[in-house]
């Protein structure tokens, strides 16, 4: 019987090891933990098992904004000159008038 991933677009998987922690997992996919923990909400960073499917969210750049209060994807793409489309499509079914504080966007090469 096939275990159903949870769901993980855009992204790639982790099967967790003897010892992985989530810190350590963010560490070497250069994913801010923070990142990684939204990407896993049904996973308990506390109680991780080996052979568990973490999702490590697609970022080839590597760089991540966190939405703060007032942010518009127009003043981020201001803010990074990065043209706007580049943001939406390193973003796939982000919603453009619904960003959330403490959200993070990935930033394109």
């Amino acid at each position: 019987m096939k275990r159903q991933l949870p769901p993980c677009p855009g992204g790639v998987y982790w099967e967790v090891a003897y010892g992985d922690t989530l810190y350590e997992i963010a560490r070497a996919t250069n994913v801010p933990l923070k990142v990684l923990i939204a990407a896993n909400p049904n996973v308990n960073p506390q109680n991780l098992q080996v052979g568990q499917q973490i999702c490590i969210p697609d970022c080839p750049s590597g760089v991540f904004w966190e939405v703060a209060p007032g942010d518009t994807l127009y003043k981020i793409s201001q803010a990074t000159k990065k043209p706007l489309d580049r943001i939406l499509a390193a973003n796939p079914g982000i919603e453009p008038e619904n960003l959330q504080v403490g959200q993070f966007i990935c930033i394109p090469e």
